[in-house]
C-alpha cells in the first residue's frame, strides 16, 4: 500500500474512533449491570460487557473521580473487563 493509501486508512480509522468517542455520554449508573460481577467472582452477563465496551472511552474519567476509582481500579473489574474481551485501559 502506498503512503497517500496508508494515511487515508489511518485518517478514516482515527476519524471513526473520534465520532464513537464522542457519541458516548459518560455516565457511570451504566455500569450497573456489572455490579455483581465486579464485588464477587460471578462472570458478568452479555449486557454488562455491552456496557463496558460502550463506556470505556468513560473509564478514565471514572478513574479519577475519588467516588468511582475504587470500583474501576479493583481487581474485580480488570478480571471483569478480561472477561468482556475489553483491554483495561492504561490513562
Amino acid at each position: 500500500m502506498n503512503t497517500k493509501a496508508t494515511c487515508l486508512v489511518l485518517l478514516v480509522v482515527l476519524l471513526c474512533e473520534f465520532e464513537a468517542t464522542r457519541a458516548v455520554t459518560c455516565n457511570p449508573i451504566q455500569l450497573s449491570p456489572c455490579a455483581n460481577a465486579i464485588m464477587s467472582s460471578t462472570k458478568p452477563s452479555a449486557v454488562c460487557c455491552a456496557k463496558i465496551k460502550e463506556q470505556r472511552p468513560c473509564l478514565c474519567n471514572y478513574m479519577k473521580n475519588p467516588n468511582l476509582q475504587k470500583f474501576v481500579k479493583s481487581p474485580g473489574a480488570k478480571r471483569v473487563a478480561k472477561s468482556c474481551g475489553t483491554p483495561y485501559p492504561r490513562c
